[in-house]
């Protein structure tokens, strides 16, 4: 019996050490982040016509650019959200349910695009649609939506072009 006892709580404390440590390498991925993200921009009062209605889905995090894995942990980028996309006439926006808004600037925007998969997240053929665009520090991002309809991730594609 007591060797029963000795091993759940063996199991136990090895569980909390690997919980700790992924706490404290998200910690230290967002802190060696930073400097490169800096502050994102603010949501404007106002945005502008409606280009494209709102889609709701997943947000599934921002990247590095081009890295589709080096997910960027800086506030709360790195955390998944359901949201509602939209295009107006001056950029991008992600509201996201139990997280900031994510204004994208048109001037910011590098590309629209559909990928397989961003930030660990990997679907089907086109299932994520990404965005690149460029923080005012500099630094390009990746952030990609995969939305409950995705027929409409040609409207967004062809957008950009057009």
């Amino acid at each position: 019996m007591s060797d029963r006892v000795l091993l759940t709580v063996g199991f136990a404390v090895f569980w909390v050490v690997m919980v700790a440590l992924m706490y404290w390498g998200w910690k230290g991925r967002a802190k060696r982040q930073q400097d490169r993200v800096g502050q994102l921009p603010e949501v404007p009062a106002d945005l502008g016509a409606e280009v494209i209605a709102p889609s709701s889905g997943l947000y599934v995090g921002s990247t590095l650019a081009p890295s589709w894995q080096d997910r960027i942990a800086v506030g709360d980028l790195g955390y998944r959200a359901t949201c509602d996309l939209s295009r107006h006439e001056k950029g991008i926006l992600l509201e996201r349910d139990g997280a900031s808004a994510i204004w994208i600037p048109n001037e910011s925007i590098r590309a629209i695009r559909t990928e397989r998969g961003l930030a660990g997240k990997v679907m089907s053929k086109d299932g994520v649609l990404v965005i690149r665009w460029e923080l005012p520090t500099g630094t390009e991002i990746d952030t990609g939506f995969r939305g409950d309809d995705k027929s409409v991730y040609p409207v967004w594609v062809n957008g950009v072009t057009e």
